[in-house]
């Protein structure tokens, strides 16, 4: 395997300065990139229908930090920290899509402000 072509790259590739966030790298923030935190509930039929685990994976998957559990009064609740931009993009997500068996009556939000530093680490399901 001839790794010359990819050594070329490395040298070449603009140093962009990474950070190892959950299990894997992702680029530096901006210092001109805005920090969001918001607070979310959803409600609906968002029990016994993996909302919980598929909303940790697009939380990965967009890469924003926070947690998410089930309330005893049958709703899903949680918050959600990162840069405004992909915060928007849960939001929307935690609004619209969620689960693929789940019904999302209303997400109602709460408590958004900016932030100067995360507060978390990674995104968790909480119990």
């Amino acid at each position: 395997m001839c790794l010359l072509p990819l050594v070329a790259a490395a040298v070449s590739a603009p140093r962009t300065p990474l950070l190892l966030l959950g299990r894997g790298l992702v680029a530096a923030m901006s210092t001109t990139e805005s920090l969001k935190s918001v607070d979310y509930e959803v409600f609906g039929n968002v029990q016994g229908v993996c909302f919980r685990m598929y909303t940790e994976g697009e939380a990965k998957k967009i890469g924003v930090v926070g947690w998410v559990k089930n309330t005893s009064k049958g709703t899903v609740t949680g918050q959600v920290q990162g840069p405004e931009e992909k915060v928007n993009s849960m939001k929307s997500w935690l609004s619209k899509v969620g689960s693929p068996s789940s019904r999302i009556d209303r997400t109602d939000f709460s408590n958004e402000k900016t932030i100067s530093k995360l507060e978390y680490t990674n995104f968790s399901i909480r119990y």
